[in-house]
């Protein structure tokens, strides 16, 4: 926003000397208010006490200025007052980006399909956060290039790169065109290069407020483009090699990353009934790392649990959604999906496939008009759950910005936590729903409560529900949308686990769900819950399902903060 606006007064602040029997006494202060009402012809009304000890005075609806200059004047003529003042109104000072196509942008902004991020950027932009986007490499773009740090190409095949000599580290986007149908496999069409990298990159931190083109949603983050995908696609040893290197990991051959990214953004796929090895590995080195890992769940319309690297563990499955707020007609879905994001539709179900029919519901942002190799930059709306996941690379950005102290495992739980339902229909699951930006940056910035701790140990058989009980007294009212849970788990094999938090009317939310592609050991994580439904007082209770046969192990401890 640009300018204020002009806000009516309806009450004052009116600060009693600490001698005045107003200042300790709400029935004084009342009198007063009707005293001064009396004297200025106002509807004066003592309304509460203020933390600091003044007294709030509404003035019966809104005041002119001469009424309100009269109430003040003969507040400040009482001798047992100290001061007086208008209860003015604050805002929300993120200003709107004054990029030239922002208002396109309904992914970022729009209630009913949109990510809800403008307000978080009243707290953060992504500052002091890198983000690997690991794709196509990066095509120059002056609405872009501000914000790219330099990258690596780890395409192997020199014949894919195009480059002439396979990895080294130039990130340049060399094309991904295919010349003939068949080129790339048996049914395979031809196709124009996708400058795809570019794309995605340019959602999570295209450079804002410089009044052209688009914004990104950490505007304030590094890309660093990560090169794996060239000619016919990409290998799994050449990802798995990059997604180590972008998190800081050493790969042979390869120079150190000198600037390691917090947000690894993987917008790639393919067919896999497991994860293989060689990405879970690389995955769980790179969270070990405190890298989140971001996947699109894929475009086929099918069950996410058949494709890879979107069905290992340790990640963000991101899904697709409408501007309607429905699952993307492509949008793969599962109960393997952890969330959905804004991936747009550019044309409809029923439309030709290749055909752009709906331009304005699809994701704008930034690109290259080459057809081959790189020519002018230029801007196009994409669909995709390629296009969902880098939205919550970019929250992502601005969690780790915001509050560098948390985990991947914390990002992730506070993302989930504070979605909010589809306003349309998902048919096959999309997680815990859209993502929402400013209440996910709100809650993880919230101040530090009271935390209730059950550090006692209670075993956990193979195929059994246990639970460990919290009881919380002297809080008053309900509990917070954002209560936090620390869950310390020992159990081999966590994927067998499901956790759920019992709230003391009994009410069930789900914290994790079972996994049988997640072996890592161990749960040590930070859930935060939107409990502002029920009464804080009352008896908690963690709930343990050992699912299957061969591990087991002990809930460690665990505690609630209010």
């Amino acid at each position: 926003m640009t300018g204020l606006p002009a806000s009516p007064v309806e009450k004052v602040i009116v600060t009693y000397k600490s001698q005045a029997p107003e200042a300790g006494s709400n029935t004084a202060a009342a009198g007063d208010a009707k005293t001064k009402a009396a004297q200025t012809g106002e509807n004066l009304r003592f309304e509460r006490r203020l933390a600091g000890g003044a007294a709030l005075v509404d003035l019966g609806g809104e005041a002119s200025k001469k009424d309100l200059a009269e109430v003040m004047d003969a507040f400040r003529a009482d001798p047992s007052v100290a001061s007086v003042e208008p209860d003015i109104r604050a805002y929300a000072m993120a200003v709107t980006p004054n990029d030239t196509d922002y208002t396109k942008q309904w992914d970022l902004f729009e209630a009913t399909g949109g990510m809800n991020v403008p307000g978080a950027w009243d707290k953060t932009t992504g500052s002091g956060v890198t983000v690997a986007v690991i794709d196509t490499g990066h095509a120059a773009h002056s609405d872009l290039d501000a914000n790219v740090v330099s990258g690596y190409d780890f395409i192997s095949s020199s014949a894919d790169a195009r480059d002439g000599n396979g990895r080294d580290s130039n990130a340049r986007d060399e094309g991904d065109w295919n010349a003939t149908d068949n080129e790339c496999g048996l049914g395979s069409k031809a196709s124009n290069s996708s400058w795809h990298g570019t794309h995605v990159a340019g959602t999570i931190a295209a450079t804002t407020h410089n009044g052209k083109g688009v914004a990104g949603i950490a505007y304030s983050a590094k890309i660093q483009p990560v090169r794996v995908l060239g000619k016919c696609g990409g290998s799994s040893s050449d990802i798995a090699d990059a997604i180590t290197w972008a998190s800081g990991g050493s790969v042979p051959g390869v120079p150190a990353n000198p600037t390691p990214a917090k947000v690894l953004n993987l917008s790639l796929g393919g067919a896999s009934s497991t994860c293989p090895s060689v990405y879970q590995n690389a995955i769980n080195g790179a969270v070990s790392r405190g890298s989140t890992v971001v996947v699109a769940a894929g475009n086929s319309n099918a069950n996410a649990s058949g494709f890879t690297p979107a069905n290992c563990a340790n990640i963000i499955n991101v899904a697709s959604t409408s501007r309607e707020g429905n699952r993307s007609f492509y949008s793969n879905f599962g109960s393997i999906v952890d969330v959905a994001a804004p991936g747009g539709e550019t044309r409809r179900a029923t439309d030709t496939p290749g055909t752009v029919t709906t331009p304005e519901n699809g994701i704008l942002s930034t690109l290259n008009s080459g057809t081959t190799t790189q020519s002018a930059e230029n801007y196009k709306p994409y669909q995709g759950t390629s296009m969902a996941a880098p939205h919550i690379a970019g929250l992502a950005a601005l969690l780790e910005s915001v509050k560098p102290s948390l985990t991947p495992a914390d990002i992730e739980s506070a993302i989930k936590a504070n979605a909010r339902p589809l306003p349309g229909t998902c048919t096959g699951g999309c997680g815990a729903g859209i993502a929402d930006a400013t209440k996910t940056v709100d809650a993880v910035t919230a101040p530090a409560g009271t935390t209730f701790t059950n550090g006692t140990n209670v075993t956990i058989s193979d195929n059994s529900t246990v639970s460990s009980s919290i009881t919380v007294t002297g809080r008053t009212g309900n509990a917070p949308a954002a209560l936090k849970v620390d869950v310390d788990i020992k159990h081999t094999w966590r994927g067998d686990l499901v956790i759920d938090l019992v709230a003391p009317d009994g009410t069930v939310r789900n914290l994790k769900t079972s996994s049988g592609s997640d072996s890592a050991d161990d749960v040590l994580a930070t859930y935060i819950v939107d409990a502002s439904s029920e009464v804080a007082n009352g008896t908690w209770r963690l709930q343990v399902r050992d699912v299957a046969a061969g591990d087991t192990g002990y809930i460690d401890s665990w505690s609630l903060t209010f």
